[in-house]
């Protein structure tokens, strides 16, 4: 075959490989329902615990219970003490529903993106870290690279990256699901075991409230390294699909 036919194809595959987007749509669509969603949970949340901002472990607490630890913060109820001589305005009751409504909306949008994930081979192929690169060399190497602020290919994952990933899609953001079941008494009287496994509904609280500790600073973590690493390639990518990858790469 004559070489020009040979580069004429070249030239089509780069072409229609250019083409492809870095992220699908299912991804972006995902990715932001799940970003609101977070925000809506993080903002409610807060206004959930400005009710009794004080944790305990076991199954019970209340303001005659000794706390594990609490937050210096003023509380929106009389009853809690605070060291505070004032009470912030009670927005438990909008809050609570919004709360409740961000995380079923999370729980159906990650469910698309967990099955999705495995069906497309995206965790397989763009996630978990291949098992030559968890060695301490590797990792160490990682890190030195990342103290650099060495630039990445932007087709793929490094490995930080992907461990961080892995840890928030299948810990801490199934850790934070669970343990806020575990806080639900309709969830807890059909399935006592979500519960138990934690020591109580306190204890998963408290859980909870480090879960959703650890995941905001990965959020700080993630909105940083966006801005460092080219934020106007990594919007368009994440919003139009912009920014190409190889073929078939999620």
């Amino acid at each position: 075959m004559p070489d020009s036919v040979w580069a004429s194809q070249d030239a089509a595959l780069i072409k229609d490989e250019s083409a492809a987007p870095r992220h699908t749509l299912l991804i972006r669509l995902t990715h932001w329902v799940n970003a609101l969603c977070f925000f809506a949970l993080l903002l409610s949340g807060i206004e959930i615990l400005i009710s009794h901002p004080r944790f305990y472990w076991g199954e019970t607490g209340n303001v005659m219970t000794p706390p594990l630890f609490s937050l210096h913060i003023p509380a929106s109820r009389s009853s809690v003490p605070t060291g505070y001589k004032y009470v912030l305005p009670d927005q438990n009751g909008w809050s609570r529903n919004l709360h409740f409504q961000s995380a079923w909306l999370l729980v159906i949008t990650g469910l698309l993106y967990g099955v999705s994930g495995i069906v497309t081979g995206h965790f397989r192929r763009n996630l978990f870290p291949a098992r030559g690169d968890l060695s301490w060399r590797s990792l160490r190497e990682a890190f030195a690279s990342h103290l650099r602020m060495e630039k990445t290919d932007e087709a793929s994952y490094n490995l930080l990256q992907r461990i961080s990933y892995v840890k928030v899609v299948f810990l801490l953001v199934p850790l934070a699901i669970w343990t806020g079941l575990a806080m639900s008494p309709a969830v807890v009287s059909a399935f006592p075991l979500m519960v138990t496994v934690f020591g109580g509904q306190q204890s998963a609280r408290t859980v909870h409230f480090f879960v959703t500790i650890a995941l905001v600073l990965f959020v700080i973590v993630h909105i940083v390294m966006v801005c460092i690493t080219g934020f106007q390639s990594r919007m368009r990518a994440m919003t139009l699909g912009g920014g190409s990858t190889t073929k078939g790469q999620l």
